[in-house]
């Protein structure tokens, strides 16, 4: 394996050195598995990240092209 060097905020290499120390292990198996366990997340969109508030509201669809509401605007 090939050494890597990052910096880390004092309470993040705290959270490290907790968790390698609970699990038993070193702080770089941690880093590693949790960078594993992180691209293996699915890849999601703003949409997604909305939920079911996406829709939720009524009014114009999209604001920015209407020329209603774009009525002195940058004036």
């Amino acid at each position: 394996m090939r050494p890597s060097s990052f910096k880390l905020t004092p309470a993040i290499e705290k959270l490290l050195d907790e968790l390698a120390e609970a699990r038993n292990v070193s702080r770089a198996v941690v880093v590693r598995e949790a960078l594993v366990a992180y691209a293996a997340r699915p890849i999601s969109s703003a949409a997604a990240a909305a939920g079911e508030l996406v829709g939720s509201l009524r009014g114009p669809r999209d604001l920015s092209t209407s020329p209603k509401h774009l009525k002195d605007f940058g004036e």
